[in-house]
């Protein structure tokens, strides 16, 4: 099981490493007091979106793999019974 957590965590940490940095960066680019220190936030921001995407991507990963299981579950089951 750990290996196909491992396998979708990979595939969706490109994603949510995506979307984290792009709410990051529009929060840089939006909040004058951030935009000010834009060269060094933008940074901060690539660094952070790679770093938090790796946790998220791993909390993630079983609950998109939920819905295979209890469909490949109820497959087995029905097939069991007749």
């Amino acid at each position: 099981m750990s290996s196909t957590r491992l396998r979708i965590a990979a595939l969706l940490s490109l994603m949510v490493n995506a979307v984290v940095f792009g709410i990051g960066l529009l929060t840089v680019l939006l909040v004058p007091a951030l935009s000010q220190h834009a060269f060094t936030m933008i940074p901060t921001v690539v660094l952070l979106s790679f770093a938090l995407s790796a946790p998220i991507s791993w909390w993630m990963a079983p609950r998109l793999q939920a819905r295979y299981w209890r469909q490949r579950n109820t497959t087995d089951a029905m097939l069991l019974q007749g």
